[in-house]
């Protein structure tokens, strides 16, 4: 996930670098869309890591801090589906 991390880290100061340059807008909309496209894939890994291995453990326990950790996952569920 680093890994992506960083590489989306170099997509965002190339779109820097393509502004500064007066590049085509159309260009750095391409980017745009394709730094916000691979940090949505982060997001989904991240999602899907804690819903493995947190929500999941609170399930199995039960009681107040599932219901918690299920909310959690909701609301941010809610969060990437609004974005």
């Amino acid at each position: 996930m680093v890994t992506r991390l960083r590489r989306i880290e170099g997509q965002v100061r190339a779109i820097t670098a393509m502004v500064e340059n007066d590049t085509y807008c159309i260009d750095v909309l391409t980017q745009i869309a394709a730094a916000n496209s691979a940090l949505k894939s982060v997001a989904l890994l991240l999602l899907e890591d804690h819903l493995d291995s947190c929500v999941a453990t609170a399930a199995a326990k039960g009681g107040p801090v599932a219901d918690e950790k299920m909310d959690e996952a909701v609301a941010a569920i809610k969060r990437l589906v609004k974005s």
